[in-house]
Parts: C-alpha cells; sequence; structure tokens
C-alpha cells in the first residue's frame, strides 16, 4: 500500500518547504490520521509546494478529496480523508498556529513515521 504520507513529505521536501511537520491526530479527530504543515516562502511557493504533493500523489494513483485556497496563495490546503496538508506563508502559520491549536508535540522528518519520541 502506498504511504502517501511519505510521498507528500518528500514532495514538500523537493521544493525546498520549509519547517515541515508532521502530526498524528488521530487520537484526538474521527476524521483524519495525520496532519503535514510547511511553510513557504512566497505565494507562489506555496501554490507550488502544494501542486507538487498532488502532482506526486496523483502518480501513485492517489487523487485529493479537496484543495482550497489555492487563488490566493497563503494558505493552501490538500485533503486527502486520512491526510491533510497545509501549505502557508510564514504569517499565515504564526497567526494560525495549528501545532498549537493540535496541542501536542510535532513530529519533524526525522521521526514522521508515527512513532511517538516521548516513549521508550
Amino acid at each position: 500500500m502506498t504511504n502517501i504520507k511519505d510521498i507528500a513529505l518528500t514532495a514538500l521536501e523537493d521544493l525546498k518547504g520549509k519547517d515541515i511537520v508532521a502530526l498524528d491526530v488521530s487520537r484526538y479527530s474521527d476524521v483524519m490520521d495525520n496532519l503535514l504543515i510547511c511553510t513557504g516562502t512566497s505565494s507562489r511557493q506555496v501554490k507550488s509546494l502544494a501542486a507538487n504533493v498532488v502532482d506526486e500523489l496523483k502518480k501513485e494513483g492517489v487523487r485529493p478529496i479537496g484543495v482550497e485556497g489555492v487563488e490566493e496563495g497563503e494558505w493552501v490546503l490538500v485533503d486527502y480523508g486520512d491526510l491533510v496538508v497545509h501549505v502557508m506563508l510564514a504569517e499565515a502559520r504564526g497567526f494560525y498556529d495549528l501545532e498549537k491549536l493540535w496541542s501536542m508535540t510535532p513530529n519533524t522528518r526525522s521521526d514522521a513515521d508515527g512513532s511517538d519520541p516521548h516513549q521508550g
């Protein structure tokens, strides 16, 4: 089975997305299991990062349920059901502070496999 989170992470890294964070929200949400949050340095990069996620997952036969915010380019949300990708300008990311909203410690790329770094 295709691991869409890993493909999406790689797609964000390939276009130099900044401060990529993976959150396992399965304990807090019945709607999704994972959030990816990424910062783009410009509206153009935000749009390109989101488009690259869509393109790379489409190659695996996975299509988004919805994509929001492309026109504005400040915050693009790509919804895959179990995975939701947020690509944001730094100002929007700071203002909405999704990591704090979900009130948990984010997993960085190195432990984005979903394991709990606090256990063990």
